[in-house]
C-alpha cells in the first residue's frame, strides 16, 4: 500500500517509514525500544523496554505502580491483555459510605498495580530477549540519571503544586524541595533498586516479595487497606478483543473494564448514520462526530464496569447494530443535544506502538491516571501508585459501584486496526476521556480520509467535555468553530498544550514491506525505526 502525506496542517515533522519501528512518547524511550530490536528483539521486546523505561523517564504519566493493557499481532493472531488491577479486599461500599464522590488522590484511590504482570506474562508468552535485558536502559536512567524533557517538566511542575503533600511523593519527585527544570538531571535511585528486583525475580518480588511487603507497610501505617493478600491475588486476563467494522477495516479494543467500547460504539453510530460526501475538517464532520461520542458515553458511564458484573447490559447489547442505528436516528444534524443514556437491552497516560521485520506489532499502554496517579510514593522504591480507584462510582446499585477485588472503569485502552485478517495499524492516543474520542478521529482520518500516521496525529482535535461543552484545539479554523457555535456546541477553545487534554498519540501502520509511524507533536515522543 502506498501512502501520501499531504502536509495539510502545521505538521511538526514527518512519518517515520522502515522495516522496524518503535513510537514512543519520550524519546529516551524510543531509543531503549530500538535497542533490543537491534539486538535481535522483536517488537513485543521493544515495546517492553519502552514502557520500562518510560516509567523512569516520563514518571507524570506512569510508573511501576501503573495499570496496564495490551493488544498485540503476533504474525497469526490478535491478542489482549487486561492487566488492571482490583480494589482492595477491604474496599466494601460501606468504607466510602461518608465519601459524597470517590476520593481522587491518597492512599483510598489505590488499586492493585498491574503494569509489573503485564511485563512479566507478555515477555514470558512472546518475547525473545530474557526478561533481564529489557530493563537494562530504564535501570541506567534510574541510576545515572537522564535530563527532564520540556512537556514533562512542566507536568512535573503542575503535579509537584498539587501532589507535595501525599505521603512519599516530595521525597521521590522534588529533589531541592522542588519539581526539575527542564534539561536538569533527575537521578533515582530507589526506583532502579526496585526495577532490578522486578528484573531478577520476574515479578515475584513485587506481589509476593520484598516490594509487595513495603507497600502493604506503607499502606498500613497511613490506615489505607491494601495488603500483602491483595498484591498476591492479582491476576491478569488474556480477554481477547471487540471490535466495530468501518468499510474495510476494523477497529479493536479492549472489552470494558476500559472505555474502549466508547470509541466502537461512536464509530459505529457514525457508520449507522453515514458518512458518504462527509468533508474532512467540516463542521459537519466535527458535529456528526461530536454527537456520535455523546451518545456513546452517555451509554458507556451509565453500563460499562468490570465485565463480571456487568450482567444486565452486556457488551453485545451496546454494540448491537440495530440499536446503534437507533442511536444514530437520535442526532439532529442542525444543533447539538444534551443526550441521555438509552436501553439497549429491550424487555492520564503513556502510550506505545511497535511493529518488526517479522509482522508483529505490538499497541501498548499503561498508565497512572491523573499525572502521578495517587501521588503516593513508596519510600525507597520510587513505586509511584496509581489512583485508578477514582474510576469507582458510589451509586447504590451501578455496575461500577466500589466493592472488594473489583476492576474499576477505567480510560487507558489500546487500539488496533484490522482489514479482514491481516493487521493494518497499532496505535494509541493519552488524555482520559479524550482516548476514546482520539481513537474515533484518527480511525476517521485514516480509513474515510486516507490521512497517514503523523498527518492525522498533527491534525487539531476536539473533545467532548460535558453537556453541550466542546474543547476544541486553536488550530481548528474559525468558521468551523462558529459554524460549531451556531448549532448549540458551547466552544472552548485551547492551544494543544493546554492541560495536556488533547493526548499523544503514537500511531504504527503496515505498508509494503514495513510500516509508516507517527508520532503526536503534544508531547516529547518520537517514532523511529531501522
Amino acid at each position: 500500500m502506498q501512502y501520501r502525506h499531504d502536509g495539510l496542517y502545521a505538521s511538526r515533522r514527518s512519518p517515520v517509514m522502515a522495516r522496524n519501528v518503535v513510537a514512543a512518547s519520550q524519546p529516551l524511550a524510543t531509543q531503549a525500544g530500538l535497542r533490543m530490536l537491534e539486538r535481535g528483539g522483536n517488537a513485543l521486546d521493544a515495546a517492553l523496554a519502552a514502557a520500562i523505561t518510560l516509567t523512569v523517564v516520563e514518571p507524570t504519566g506512569n510508573g511501576i505502580g501503573s495499570d496496564a493493557y495490551c493488544i498485540l499481532w503476533d504474525g497469526k493472531e490478535l491478542h489482549g491483555l487486561n492487566a488492571s488491577g482490583r480494589s482492595p479486599a477491604g474496599w466494601t461500599p460501606e468504607r466510602f459510605a461518608n465519601h459524597k464522590t470517590f476520593p481522587h488522590r491518597g492512599w483510598e484511590s489505590v488499586t492493585v498495580p498491574g503494569a509489573v504482570s503485564a511485563w512479566v506474562d507478555l515477555s514470558e508468552r512472546f518475547g525473545k530477549l530474557p526478561f533481564a535485558d529489557l530493563f537494562e536502559p530504564a535501570i541506567s536512567y534510574a541510576e545515572n540519571g537522564f535530563h527532564v524533557s520540556p512537556v514533562i517538566a512542566e507536568l512535573w511542575r503542575r503535579g509537584a503544586e498539587e501532589l507535595k503533600n501525599q505521603p512519599g511523593f516530595a521525597e521521590a519527585f522534588m529533589p531541592n524541595g522542588r519539581a526539575p527544570a527542564v534539561g536538569e538531571l533527575f537521578k533515582a535511585p530507589g526506583h532502579a533498586y526496585s526495577l532490578k528486583l522486578i528484573a531478577e525475580t520476574k515479578g515475584e518480588a513485587f506481589y509476593r516479595g520484598e516490594l509487595a511487603q513495603r507497600i502493604a507497610a506503607f499502606a498500613r501505617e497511613h490506615g489505607a487497606v491494601l495488603d500483602e493478600a491483595d498484591m498476591a491475588a492479582h491476576r491478569n486476563d488474556w480477554c481477547g478483543t471487540i471490535h466495530q467494522d468501518f468499510g474495510d477495516a476494523s477497529l479493536h479494543e479492549i472489552p470494558p473494564n476500559g472505555q474502549g467500547i466508547a470509541a466502537l460504539m461512536a464509530l459505529g453510530i457514525m457508520r449507522a448514520y453515514g458518512t458518504d460526501g462527509l468533508v474532512l475538517d467540516s463542521g459537519d464532520a466535527f458535529h456528526l462526530q461530536i454527537e456520535a461520542t455523546k451518545l456513546a458515553f452517555a451509554d458507556v458511564y451509565a453500563y460499562a464496569a468490570d465485565l463480571d458484573y456487568m450482567r444486565d447490559v452486556t457488551v453485545a447489547h451496546l454494540l448491537n447494530p440495530t440499536y446503534l442505528a437507533s442511536r444514530a436516528k437520535l442526532i439532529d444534524r442542525s444543533r447539538a443535544q444534551d443526550f441521555g443514556a438509552g436501553a439497549p437491552k429491550t424487555g492520564g497516560t503513556v502510550c506505545l506502538s511497535t511493529g518488526d521485520a517479522s509482522g508483529m506489532m505490538v499497541s501498548y499502554i499503561q498508565s497512572n491516571y491523573s499525572g502521578f496517579g495517587s501521588g503516593v510514593v513508596v519510600p525507597g522504591t520510587g513505586i509511584s501508585l496509581q489512583n485508578r480507584g477514582f474510576g469507582f462510582v458510589l451509586t447504590d446499585g451501578h455496575p461500577n459501584q466500589v466493592g472488594p477485588r473489583k476492576r474499576p472503569f477505567q480510560t487507558i485502552i489500546p487500539g488496533f486496526v484490522m482489514q479482514g485478517k491481516e493487521p493494518l495499524m497499532a496505535f494509541g492516543l493519552m488524555g482520559g476521556p479524550m482516548q476514546a474520542q482520539g481513537h474515533l478521529q484518527i480511525m476517521l482520518r485514516m480509513q474515510l480520509w486516507g490521512q497517514d500516521p503523523q498527518t492525522a496525529a498533527d491534525a487539531p482535535r476536539w473533545r467532548y467535555v460535558a453537556g453541550l461543552k466542546v474543547a476544541i484545539e486553536t488550530a481548528v479554523p474559525d468558521n468551523v468553530a462558529a459554524d460549531l457555535a451556531s448549532r448549540g456546541h458551547v466552544i472552548e477553545r485551547e492551544p494543544p498544550d493546554s492541560a495536556f487534554g488533547f493526548g499523544g498519540a503514537q500511531l504504527v501502520r503496515k505498508i509494503d514491506g514495513g510500516y509508516v509511524a507517527g508520532s503526536d507533536p503534544r508531547k516529547d515522543g518520537l517514532a523511529a525505526g531501522f
